[in-house]
This record gives structure tokens, sequence and C-alpha cells, in this order.
């Protein structure tokens, strides 16, 4: 013990944990009696300090193990969840990261103990936490290795993008059903700061003659890609590329160049690149100087000469055969766009098994990708070329420009949409005959809904406002027959109620403030609320999935295949409340926990009804209790009360959020070597009152975003 001290305050804390749960261990085996550690005797919460000081931690976490942790959490082959807290040896604890934040989740979360145990007072739990996360951050600053962003190939998306901008068409390749809200009179400026108040948007899932628009004929768009669980699809093992797929992109390449919409009228580079050069131009020459440019831009970083040559190659053999200079051109094109340099993104390959800062070249293309979609423009690529894109002050400089260049609303016609899950609205259906007024014609009122939230999370970007909107904003945009749909949950004025309600085409939204806080933000407006309900009632248990998944960035695990579903109301059910009935259905001991995380978040919003809008009882008359307490520390009676209790917890929301666009970005799942990164991008938005534009800049900034790293190499065999 008399070198004990010399060892570093976070570390010094996993040793005495461990020590605590070996102690513990060795009595449940008989091996030593409950007796012999008097330090080890479970106190009252009331009699354990606050602050955990130097010199008593010992008994003090004992006292919090033996009374809160052991019986649950004991060895192996019983602990529940597969955690055992019992038996960990030495500085075990230090070196596993991942058990260290799953511990501090559930602690600092509220979710252990679990109910029907004994509470942990507040000043103990937030003193274990601040000592764990003392353990968890040393632990991962001694790494120095962050998850490898895995190499993939483009998505659909940005494969249209990035052809788009390679060519400078005037036109888009292929239409896409997956952008969401499609602009018309070109509403989307994000050089002016400044959102329009009346927007025409339209909804190219759901809405009429959404999908027609200036593209290229004879030109048909790959399957579109899957998304992960948590609704990306950036990420690296849902984009990989198969035999088949490979042989369709070089089909689709000469597809293109081919199409008889590539003409001069809609290729901006046609006379620097397609166009035969004069008749004193030296062929070889100008094919050499054109292609070095272009493939530079297509590969996203410098080509070397026997690239180039290879390719000049092919245009003098095309050529050589018969035919004329554009044509040649416009298959070597097809081949390039068809190559696996252009179609995959990746990082050049790093030595050895640790991280290691990305080139220029590798920031231009990852920023890029992340707020354009597509390929870095001429002026990231001269900048990587200086070598200069990687200073801060620079990059800051380029990201304020992206923020304001109008290729951002490709980043709103992927992230948000995914982020929120708002495909799911797509498929639902509610009863006709219970909610006639959900359908209009033979269109109904989703396609109006789904443009709600989208159109805030534009308006917060471009006005870099707060996050904590998307929580409880004070504005929304309605349309007529959206405004209609709410009932009696107005939005503050009459102005919305003014417009069309039949709009099926091109869709006529105007801002408008919000007075009543049950319907700001993007939690409460009516196109979550029908996607998490089904066809005859609402889902509590889907919309506090969808909270905790999407709000919180802290997804439930799926439930036991063996679950059967909430059965349908018989004659002995039907006078119960719809948290009566789940209180029946949830009493298996596997399912308790979930339920008691996910459950409160989604009778939170009871109130609405499958189609979003407001109620105040059942069908069978008896009163909604929307009553509830999150994370075991905020009681809340009604949803503005829950709301109050979410932007208690706006650091938990930021954090949250900060995970789910760095995970965009990397195309990977985030483990805990991102998590000090997630707490540094948190603080510093929140000195700048949570701007989004501040935390996205900071999400760039960031050492995962900006460090490459290779899968750890196995050992080889001798």
């Amino acid at each position: 013990m008399r070198n004990f001290y010399k060892v570093k305050r976070g570390t010094r804390y996993a040793l005495f944990f461990t020590l605590i749960l070996c102690a513990e261990g060795l009595r449940e085996r008989g091996i030593i009696s409950a007796a012999e550690p008097p330090q080890a005797t479970a106190l009252p919460d009331s009699d354990l300090p606050g602050a955990f000081t130097t010199g008593t931690l010992e008994k003090k976490l004992a006292a919090v193990v033996t009374k809160h942790c052991a019986q649950c959490h004991g060895a192996e082959d019983d602990a529940e969840g597969g955690i055992a807290l019992v038996g960990l040896q030495g500085t075990e604890l230090a070196k596993r990261p991942e058990l260290v934040k799953n511990l501090i989740g559930v602690l600092d979360r509220g979710e252990m103990p679990p109910d029907g145990e004994p509470p942990l007072d507040e000043p103990i739990r937030s003193s274990l936490v601040k000592s764990l996360r003392e353990v968890f951050h040393e632990s991962l600053s001694s790494r120095q290795r962050y998850g490898p962003s895995p190499l993939r190939r483009m998505n659909r998306f940005q494969y249209n993008n990035a052809v788009t901008d390679l060519f400078d068409l005037k036109c888009v390749v292929f239409t896409l059903p997956e952008r969401t809200m499609r602009e018309h009179q070109g509403y989307f400026r994000p050089e002016t700061g400044k959102m329009a108040d009346t927007v025409r948007v339209g909804n190219r899932p759901l809405g009429k003659s959404q999908m027609i628009e200036p593209r290229l004929a004879g030109v048909a768009a790959f399957p579109q890609d899957l998304r992960a669980e948590h609704g990306y699809d950036t990420q690296g093992d849902h984009l990989s590329l198969s035999p088949l797929l490979m042989e369709a992109f070089l089909h689709l390449g000469a597809s293109i160049t081919k199409s008889p919409d590539f003409t001069p009228k809609n290729v901006g580079i046609w006379k620097s690149f397609f166009a035969p050069p004069n008749e004193s131009a030296d062929i070889n020459q100008e094919v050499q100087h054109r292609l070095k440019v272009f493939l530079s831009r297509a590969f996203r970083r410098p080509v070397d000469e026997e690239t180039v040559t290879r390719y000049a190659i092919y245009v003098k053999r095309k050529i050589e055969t018969g035919s004329d200079f554009t044509e040649a051109m416009q298959g070597v094109a097809a081949a390039v766009i068809s190559s696996p340099r252009f179609l995959y993104l990746y990082d050049t390959a790093a030595e050895g098994n640790g991280s290691e800062p990305l080139d220029d070249f590798g920031i231009a293309s990852r920023l890029s990708f992340f707020l354009w979609g597509s390929l870095p423009d001429d002026h990231l690529l001269e900048l990587a070329a200086e070598g200069r894109l990687h200073q801060p002050e620079i990059l800051q400089q380029e990201v304020d420009r992206m923020f304001h260049d109008r290729k951002l609303k490709r980043f709103c016609d992927s992230f948000p949409a995914q982020w929120l899950q708002l495909d799911r609205l797509i498929s639902s259906i509610p009863n006709r005959e219970r909610f006639p007024q959900f359908y209009f014609s033979k269109y109904r009122d989703s396609m109006h809904m789904m443009l709600e939230p989208l159109l805030v999370f534009e308006t917060v970007l471009i006005e870099n406002q707060s996050i904590l909107q998307f929580i409880d904003s004070d504005f929304t945009y309605r349309s007529g027959l959206l405004e209609e749909a709410y009932g009696p949950l107005k939005s503050g004025t009459e102005q919305s109620a003014k417009l069309p309600k039949g709009e099926v085409a091109a869709l006529t939204f105007r801002r408008v403030p919000v007075t009543d806080r049950r319907v700001g933000g993007v939690i409460t407006n009516a196109a979550v609320m029908t996607m998490t309900s089904g066809p005859e009632r609402t889902q509590p248990i889907t919309r506090g999935a969808w909270v905790a998944s999407v709000i919180f960035n802290s997804p439930p695990q799926p439930p036991p295949a063996d679950v059967p579903p909430l059965e349908e109301l018989t004659a002995s059910t039907e006078q119960l409340t719809l948290r009566e009935q789940l209180s029946l259905h949830r009493q298996r001991a596997d399912c308790k926990g979930c339920h008691e995380k996910i459950d409160p978040l989604g009778f939170a919003l009871e109130n609405f009804n499958p189609v979003g809008s407001w109620r105040t009882k059942y069908q069978n008359g008896r009163d909604i209790d929307t009553a509830g307490v999150l994370f075991r520390r905020h009681e809340f009676t009604d949803v503005v009360g829950f709301k109050d209790a979410m932007l208690a917890e706006r650091d938990r929301f930021t954090k949250g959020f900060s995970g789910h666009l760095l995970s965009f970005a990397l195309g990977r799942e985030l483990d805990s070597s991102d998590e000090i990164a997630l707490d540094q991008i948190t603080a510093a938005s929140k000195a700048d009152d949570y701007r989004i534009q501040t935390l996205i800049r900071e999400v760039i900034l960031s050492d995962p975003f900006l460090n490459k790293t290779n899968p750890a190499k196995a050992p080889v065999d001798n």
C-alpha cells in the first residue's frame, strides 16, 4: 500500500472498485466470512457522504456494491445481462472501457439499481459516475485508437450526386425516392442565413408527380441501398459490392455517357473534356492533360502518370479503331465512373494498428461526402494540394463556406429523414373506418405530415438555431391540410388554415409560431405519432423505443423472439387503459428491464392518437394517464412536462445527436473510443447555446473525424 497513492487517482478508483468486487465474490463462495471485512458491511446511503475522498473510498464503494449490485451481478454463471461485477481481477476494470461505459450509462440514466431494489441516493450516484468517468477517460487516453471507417462504396444517393458534379450536369442522373422532400421555386438559400416564410415543396415517396424531373433518358437507377438498424444508408457493412452489382455499375456508366440527353446542353464540362480539340493541337498531349484533371476530380486526389497513361491508351485505341474523339472520351468517362477508385470511399492505408491523421485529401473527401454527399469541389482539392486544409482555421473557414452553399440541401435530403426514421411513415395505413380524416381522395395526410419535421430541420440548420428546437420549437411549418389534421392543436395563427387543403403535387407550407408547446419540435409532430402507431391503436412501446433511439441515441435491445404480440381487446380487457393492458403483458422478468426504460417515454405521448390528433380519453371513456419519470429523476404529468424533463437532460440529447452525426459521417457504428470526442463536442456546443452549426463544426474538428485507423491485424501463426 505504501506505493499505492503514487498511482493516478482514476486508476486508484478502478483498483478500489475491483478489489471490492473481488471480495464480494470470495464471500459468496464461502472462502472468507461475511464478517471478516467490516468495511464491506451494507450501510444505508444516508450514512455515506456524497464525495469520494482518498482514504475512505474503499469502505464507501464496498457498501454501495454490497447493497446495490452484488445480488444481481455476481459470478459469471448467474449474472444478469451477462454482466458479472464480482471476481474482476486487479486492473481488469480499467482495461475494459466498454464495461465501464455501460456501468456509467446505467448509473447515469438511473436504470440501475432497477425498480424494486433500494435506490441509490443522488450524491452517491453522482460521485460514483464521476469516479468511473475518470477511470474511463484515463483508459481511453492511453489507447489512441478509434474504430476504423470501413472500406465502402458510394450509396445510390452519393453516386447520383458525384456523377452530377463530376460532369456538371444540368439535370439529375436518375430520380431518387429517398430524397423525401423536393424543392420547388428555389426556397433553399443557405447563403442568406434565413429560411423563407412560405415554401413550396413536394413529397417524393407519397406525393403526385414528384418523380418527374429533368434526368438522363435511358439510365436506370441501381437498387436502393439497405439501411442499417439505426437508419443510416452510409454504413460500411451495408455497402458491399458483389460481382453482380459490379457488372451493373459497368452497364450504368456506359448508359450515362451514351444517354441521348448526355449532350453539350446538359453537360457542363462538355467543351473542356468531350469536345474535339483544335486541329493544331497534339491530340495525345490534349488527352493526357484532360484526363489528368478529370481523374484527379473523380478519384479525389492527384493521380500518377502511369494511371493517366493507362486511360490515355484506351482513348488512343478507340480512335484508332474508328471512334471519333467525343465517342472515345465518352467511353473513357464511362470506365472512370465504374472504377473502384471512383465508387469506393476509403482512407489510404496506415502502417501498423494505431490511428494516424488523415491526409488533406482524405479530409476533403470525408468532409464533402458528409455535408454535400458528393465529391470535393475544386477549392477543397486545391487547399488539400497545398497541404493547408488540415489547419484548424482553414478547415473552419471551409466548413462555413459549405454551410452557405446550396449543395447543403443534399445533407438535408439525407440525414434528417434517416435520423428521424421517417421512411416508416410510408407504410403507415391507419384504419380507414376509424380515422377517415386521414384520407382524402386516394391520398393520405402522411404526405403533408412527413414534410413538417424536415422543414423544421432545414430552418434550424440554415438559421443556425439551437438543436433544442428539435425538442421544443417556437415555430413550425404547416400546410392547410396539416393544420386541420391536428384538430384542437393549433399552431398559434390562422394563416396556415387559409392555405389550400387538397394539394397533392407542390404543397404550400407557411412558417407559423408555436404557442401550444404540446406540438413544437420533432417529437410530437403528426408524422412521428402516426408512424409509431398501428392501424387500430397507438403503440407506446414503439414510441418509447423511438424516443430512446432517436433523441437519446440509446436504443433498447430487441425483444426476445418468443414474446407474443399484444392481444386484441376482449370482454375482460376492453375497459382497461392501454397502460393496464401492457402491464399485464410485460410480466416476464427478461422484458421488465427494457420496459422500465422505454415505457415512460411512450406513455408520455399517449394523448396523441394513431394519426397524431389530440385526445384526453380512450374509446372506452377511461382517462389517459401520461405521468411518468424520466431517468428516475424528472417527474412529469403531461407531454409539456415531458419536454421540460428532456430539456433538463439537454446535454444527454446533445451527446446523442452528436453521435448520430458522427456515425453518419464516418460510415460506422461508434464505440467507447469515441466517447471522449462526443463529450468534447457536447461541451463546445453547450458553450455556444447548442447551435447546430457549431455542433456540426465540432464533429468535423473531432479526432475520430480527422483520423484514420487500420483494422487490428490478426496474429500470425509461426
